[in-house]
């Protein structure tokens, strides 16, 4: 199983992480079931960008981001050319490397 490393993030995990998900698990989920409460507040539907991800290793090996994604990106906090939204980003056979930004444009946050 592919290995995720999560970088340190102040809030979701401030030690860092390293996890594994089972190929064509998105990131979001794979998070979620490890205990990293990332925002999704569209309930991974591909409608906001709270879960916007930095993928800084293995981006190559993740499915191809399509434009509504791509769409939602451009109006991510902190946008780099490896950003994804972590609900669509699907987990191949490669290891990844994922930096949570610091913000998200999600003024009122929800716990999930």
């Amino acid at each position: 199983m592919p290995v995720i490393k999560i970088l340190p993030h102040p809030e979701y995990c401030p030690a860092g992480a390293e996890i594994t998900a089972p190929a064509g698990t998105s990131i979001c989920e794979a998070l979620l079931e490890n205990h990293i409460n990332i925002e999704h507040a569209c309930d991974m539907s591909c409608a906001c960008t709270t879960c916007h991800v930095v993928v800084r290793s293995g981006i190559e090996s993740l499915n191809e981001a399509e434009e509504e994604e791509e769409d939602l990106l451009d109006r991510a906090w902190g946008l780099e050319p490896q950003s994804r939204l972590s609900c669509q980003a699907i987990i191949a056979q490669k290891d990844l490397v994922v930096e949570i930004p610091k913000y998200s444009i999600n003024h009122a946050k929800e716990n999930h």
